[in-house]
């Protein structure tokens, strides 16, 4: 199996719809941070990754088609490379929302230090961010930056910029499938997430 779908874009841009959509679309299975819980099985290949393993693609990917959200986004620049026959997805929304929906779920996740030693802390805070996760002119600058390169980078026809509400057909007409009869998904929202966490255990305050 290799990767169809490239994602580029932050956590909190759509990105779990997206993993749906393409499900739905048959392009998945999709890879997400979702997939890389505790006690899953790629987990360790991706934390290996992130203290500075040299990376075996088709292995950290196994079983999968599809990726988006990070840790993969964290990597496109290398993944564009090795699967150059992949389309290309930069999920956005504004930065201002953006950096509200960050600040109010993954930041709180991170600052409630609930994984010191997983991807949230060492390759979010650290790498993504530079440590400075917490800095709202940083983190948006950092957010704007990505969106600049990728659009910059990928080839305009092998790229679809995909903002919040843009729905099937974009998607759709860049993969070449047709529309299906169903709702583009809508997951994951800011209040399901914090739910989702404080159910979990996670101390958000």
């Amino acid at each position: 199996m290799t990767l169809k779908v490239i994602g580029t874009g932050f956590g909190r841009t759509g990105t779990d719809s997206m993993r749906m959509a393409l499900n739905i679309l048959g392009v998945g299975p999709t890879h997400h941070m979702f997939e890389l819980g505790e006690g899953t099985p790629l987990r360790p290949l991706w934390l290996d990754l992130v203290n500075g393993s040299e990376p075996d693609w088709d292995a950290l990917f196994k079983g999968y088609s599809a990726c988006v959200d990070w840790p993969s986004a964290h990597y496109w620049r290398d993944l564009i490379n090795v699967y150059p026959e992949a389309k290309v997805l930069l999920t956005l929304r504004s930065a201002e929302s953006w950096w509200t929906s960050f600040e109010a779920t993954i930041l709180k996740f991170i600052q409630s230090r609930e994984d010191p030693n997983g991807m949230a802390q060492l390759l979010i805070a650290d790498q993504v961010f530079d440590g400075r996760h917490d800095d709202r002119r940083h983190a948006i600058a950092v957010y704007e930056q990505n969106i600049a390169d990728v659009m910059a980078t990928v080839a305009p026809d092998r790229l679809l910029v995909h903002a919040l509400g843009d729905g099937w057909h974009p998607l759709c007409e860049l993969l070449d499938v047709p529309v299906p009869d169903v709702e583009y998904p809508s997951r994951n929202s800011t209040s399901e997430l914090v739910s989702r966490m404080s159910e979990n255990g996670v101390d958000l305050n």
